[in-house]
Formats: structure tokens, sequence, C-alpha cells
């Protein structure tokens, strides 16, 4: 070989090494879990999202929840929407309810409205359907899904659990319209028949089986295999073909637990029973502490691939336990004190979530955050972790990133607003603002419109997180203020406000109020 040869081979080689090192230096995606609860309240846990801990957190038992407090962020600030359909077609969308128009539970029937009958207001026409990744279908909003655009980017995506995207025979039924490849007992319905094996997750009405049996998971009927744990068992069988492809994977993992009905996990109950609990919240405690297993299961199988330094778990609840009974007299399974209310309100028990974040080499362990967010922002902060710019998709996003929060949770922010619109009436039960109300925050201030009776309620979250104070006569400006932001907000989305049943007129603006009544 010459000398030129010889110096030819050298370069390429060089070049070659070069190259190679190049693609070696370039980060792999991180596999991304989304783990979703459903009916979650914000202290159902042992881990504390509070300044102090409460008898509540000594109540639960949730060592994994604890373990990733432990590895990763805490959101103390963390929230949903009142109701679950509103929060789950945000998390695919980026897009908040009261924009989509998907502002309450969709039907497992399609073209049915579940607003509850209400003597004093009319139902708005709202998106019924739920979701849709096909334009054109009825009482639906187009956006592109999120999984659908983690697919097009390389990722495995797998669904488990619940989905209640949208009502069955439109195409936000099955999430694997939505982009999911794999979908595990995911279809339009919002809770599970049973959560027993035994009874193949079905209860069936008149010997007919039950609109809410779940389905796909034949093979655990007539065995003695709890919801939660089927559907971790499944979760983890799928994600094997992505590891085996060496694949980066997207699992949204949403349980079933720990809605109603409320059904013991006898792997866990008696404790709880033994503890001196009465029997309805020894079952929730029981099922709160299944799902938390599944947790523990999933961070265990992460570790025993070696893959958990590559993945991020997001944990998050799609809206606050459901707490009404006490307006009726009764005892319940869920208590969100020291917030107010439960599910379906906008006070902070409806909307304030037990949220936290595991990202091994971005997230410092043991972190706390008390900045704000929202859930429509896990769309664009997922798509930021996987590395996925500038996006092509159909509907305009409302949620931000929070991606620069996870590496610095000092940050701040107290000029973004978050909103909230129920339009809806939820349950048949009355109750103060479990209905029929908006909100809106920003900073520690909170203002909360009743669209029945045009009352402006004005709350101070960091000195009165229990909303116990109302503050409006004593900051008419600030009431003004939030009111004429509430409203520019809601307008900007082409919000819709009910109408009172006796003149068909609709509900006034919240700055409206704020201005007739001199706040």
């Amino acid at each position: 070989m010459d000398k030129f040869s010889k110096k030819t081979g050298l370069i390429i080689s060089l070049i070659a090494l070069a190259i190679s090192g190049t693609f070696a230096q370039k980060p792999t995606p991180p596999n991304i879990v989304v783990f979703l609860v459903d009916d979650m309240g914000w202290q159902d846990t042992s881990v504390p999202f509070w300044k102090q801990v409460t008898d509540l957190n000594r109540r639960y038992r949730t060592p994994s929840m604890e373990r990733l407090a432990r590895e990763g962020l805490k959101f103390t600030n963390a929230y949903a929407m009142p109701v679950c359909t509103p929060t789950r077609t945000s998390l695919l969308s980026g897009v908040n309810a009261a924009h989509s128009r998907i502002t309450h539970w969709t039907s497992p029937n399609q073209n049915k409205n579940t607003d509850f009958p209400d003597s004093t207001l009319n139902s708005v026409d709202w998106n019924i359907n739920g979701l849709s990744p096909v334009a054109g279908i009825e009482h639906t909003f187009h956006a592109t899904p999120l999984p659908a655009l983690l697919s097009q980017n390389g990722y495995y995506t797998i669904h488990t659990g619940k989905a209640h995207f949208g009502s069955a025979g439109t195409p936000g039924s099955d999430p694997k319209n939505l982009g999911f490849q794999v979908n595990i007992a995911g279809s339009e319905i919002g809770h599970p028949a049973s959560y027993l094996g035994t009874e193949n997750y079905d209860h069936p009405v008149n010997g007919k089986p039950n609109r809410n049996a779940v389905p796909g998971l034949e093979k655990y009927h007539g065995k003695d295999v709890f919801l939660s744990e089927a559907l971790t068992l499944e979760a983890i069988k799928a994600v094997e073909v992505p590891i085996q492809k060496k694949q980066p994977f997207f699992l949204y993992f949403g349980h079933y637990a720990v809605h109603t009905p409320i059904m013991a996990d006898k792997r866990f109950v008696d404790k709880y029973l033994k503890a001196g609990l009465d029997s309805i919240e020894a079952r929730y405690a029981s099922l709160v502490e299944g799902m938390d297993k599944s947790l523990g299961d999933l961070l265990n199988f992460l570790d025993e691939r070696r893959i958990a330094d590559n993945t991020v778990i997001i944990f998050m609840s799609d809206n606050g336990g459901l707490s009404t009974k006490p307006q009726r007299g009764g005892k319940e399974h869920t208590h969100n004190l020291p917030l107010r209310a439960g599910k379906g309100s906008v006070y902070e028990g409806g909307i304030r979530e037990p949220m936290l974040v595991r990202w091994p080499g971005v997230v410092k362990p043991g972190g706390v955050t008390e900045q704000y967010v929202i859930v429509e922002d896990f769309f664009p902060t997922i798509l930021d972790m996987a590395g996925v710019k500038k996006p092509a998709v159909v509907q305009q996003v409302d949620g931000r990133s929070f991606l620069p929060l996870l590496k610095n949770p000092a940050l701040k922010d107290t000029s973004r607003a978050l909103v909230w619109h129920h339009p809806n009436r939820w349950i048949s039960a009355e109750g103060p603002l479990i209905h029929w109300a908006s909100g809106i925050r920003q900073g520690d201030w909170k203002l909360v419109y009743d669209h029945r009776t045009a009352a402006l309620e004005l709350y101070n979250l960091k000195d009165d997180i229990g909303e116990q104070q109302n503050r409006a006569t004593q900051h008419p400006d600030k009431v003004k203020q939030l009111a004429l932001l509430l409203t520019k907000q809601l307008k900007t989305w082409n919000a819709q406000m009910p109408t009172f049943k006796k003149t068909g007129k609709a509900v006034a603006w919240p700055d409206e109020v704020s201005g007739k009544n001199g706040l």
C-alpha cells in the first residue's frame, strides 16, 4: 500500500470514528409512563402534599408513592379538571376543557348528555361525545392526540386501563384510533362494573352483561385476580415488547381504581378494618393500597430490566376524591380535608391532585415545587421530553411545558392564570358549587363564580387553602381583576354559559357581575 492510500485510509477511519462518536453521544429518547389514578383525592396517600402530615396521610399506606417522592419531584399545586373525561382529553390534546367544550364526563352511549336535570339552568351544548382524532364527528372536539404524535416519532405506545375519551361508536372511544398501538382494557366506560376476576369484572343487570363490564381481560375471568393486579400484569407484559426491540415506549396506565364501586381488595382490607375504619372506608383504603402496589410492581420491573434510569414516571389523579355525602348527611369514603368539597367542584377538593415526577439524571431526588401546573401542561411537556419539536397539530394548545420546572423546581410564575369551567350538573345531590361553576387562579388568589347565584368568591390559597374565608368584600379590586381575566379567557375560547329556564337568558359573565355589584 502506497503512502497516499495509507493516508486516505487513516482519514476515512478517523471520519468513521468521529461519526460513530457523534451517534454514541446522541441521547436516547426516554421511556415515558403516565400513571393516572381515578378519583384519588389529594389526601388519599401517606405522602403529604401540604405543609404538614395529616391524620388522613397517616390512614393510608402508599409506600411506592413514598418511594417516588423520595426519588423524584413532588408538586404541591397540581391541578386537573373537576371530573374525569375533561381531564383525560385535556391531557391527550393539551387543550383546556372550556376551550374543547368537553366540560363533563362522556356517556358510554353516543349522543347522550350526562348532565343531571336541573330546576334552574339549562344544559349548554357541550361536546357530549368527547375527543375525536377525526374531523366532522358530531359533538366532539377534533384534535391531534398525544400518543399519535409519539408514535409518529418512534415511540411504542401502550394504553392500559380506563380510557373514557369518547362515547361508544365514535373514533375516540377506541384508544387505538388515538395513536395507541396497544390497548389493554380501555373503552368508552368510565368505571368498572366489578373489580373481581371471579365476577369476570362484570356485574350483570337483569341477567345481561353490565355496560361497564371491563373488556379485554377474559384470561382472568373466573380467577381470583383483582382488577388492579390484572392490569399491572398486562401492562408489564406489553412493555416487554419495546424493551426487546430497544424502542422507546409511552405507557399510559389509567387505573380504574379508586373509582366506585368501592370493593375490597382482600390483599389489604383487613389491616384497615382492624385499625377501626368502617367497612366503606376500609374498602376504599384497600383500593388505594392496591393501586400503590401496582406502582411499586412497575417501578421494580423497570429496575429489573435496567431501564429505570431512562424512564420518566408521571403520577397524577384525574380529579378530586368523591366527597359529596356530608351535604346529604351521610358518611363517605374519602375526605380531601383540609381542602373544600370534592369531585365535581371547582373548589380545591375537586381539582387539586397528588402529582409526582421521577426522571433520573434530570429531576433531583426529594425535591418539592410549589409552582402551580394544570393537566393540559402534560401534552407539551411530554412532547418536550420525547424531543418532538414543533409538532403538527390541528388544535391550538393551551398547556405550557413544565420541563424547565423539572430542572429547577424553585422557578416561580405568579402571572399565569389557570382556568376551570364546569357549566354542567354532575349528580342529583344538591351542594354548594358541585355544579355550575367557573374558577380562576393567579398567584395565590383564586376567584370562584357560582353560575346559579351569580356570586363571586375570592380566596387567598396561601393563607386559606380550605377556602373558608371569602375575601371578596375586602378586596374588590382583586375581584374585578380576576373576573375580567376569567371572562376574557372564556370568551377567547368561545366557552358557553348556561341559560336560565325561566327567562332563557344566559348566565352573566363574571366581569358583568363584578361591575354590577360594585365589587
